[in-house]
């Protein structure tokens, strides 16, 4: 069986960016805005020398918080993901929800996107990284796929606990990172 996306989930990707730094524009000066917005452009982790400026207006502590998190991405997302197929068990076979194959790798991809996305607002010092906008394509894009929600956002809490382990030190500083994802991830249940 082949996954196939329709045209109107062909139209919504692209629209479906949930990162957004517009609201930096008082608290961050143009060139780190756009180093961000440059990777975010990309879909790629900041890298070291992307870091590297980000530490006059972030805390060392958050800079480095990032970089681990980058580093270990791969780890926290095989994580996440064991954790929700243990829960949901039947979600990846003939008849699940994310079946087939093709179908589940594009929300394991979401989770490494979920994030990379958190660490640009741990990098930056805000917890206001996403765009409502994107945020209301991705909820559409969703919608049109038929995701499981529920699955994605145990995914997100699992990526949150999975980060919050490694760096047990930096839990309360790095929390809110994650639940303003998971807040506005969650939100779309009602609308699924």
């Amino acid at each position: 069986m082949n996954f196939q996306l329709s045209e109107k989930a062909k139209e919504l990707i692209p629209k479906a960016r949930i990162v957004s730094f517009a609201g930096w524009q008082n608290s961050h000066p143009p060139d780190i805005i756009q180093l961000l917005q440059t990777a975010e452009d990309q879909g790629r982790y900041l890298t070291d020398a992307d870091l590297a400026p980000l530490l006059a207006h972030s805390s060392a502590a958050c800079v480095s918080a990032a970089q681990f998190l980058r580093e270990s991405a791969a780890e926290i997302v095989a994580e996440a993901r064991e954790q929700v197929l243990a829960q949901y068990p039947d979600l990846t076979q003939p008849g699940g929800d994310l079946y087939p194959p093709a179908r589940a790798e594009a929300c394991w991809r979401d989770f490494w996107h979920f994030l990379r996305c958190i660490t640009y607002g741990i990098a930056g010092g805000s917890t206001e990284f996403t765009s409502p906008e994107g945020l209301h394509y991705m909820q559409l894009l969703y919608r049109e796929l038929r995701v499981p929600l529920d699955a994605m956002v145990l995914g997100l809490e699992n990526l949150k606990a999975a980060s919050l382990k490694r760096l047990p030190d930096r839990q309360q500083t790095l929390a809110p990172y994650f639940d303003h994802l998971l807040t506005k991830l969650s939100s779309f249940s009602s609308e699924i």
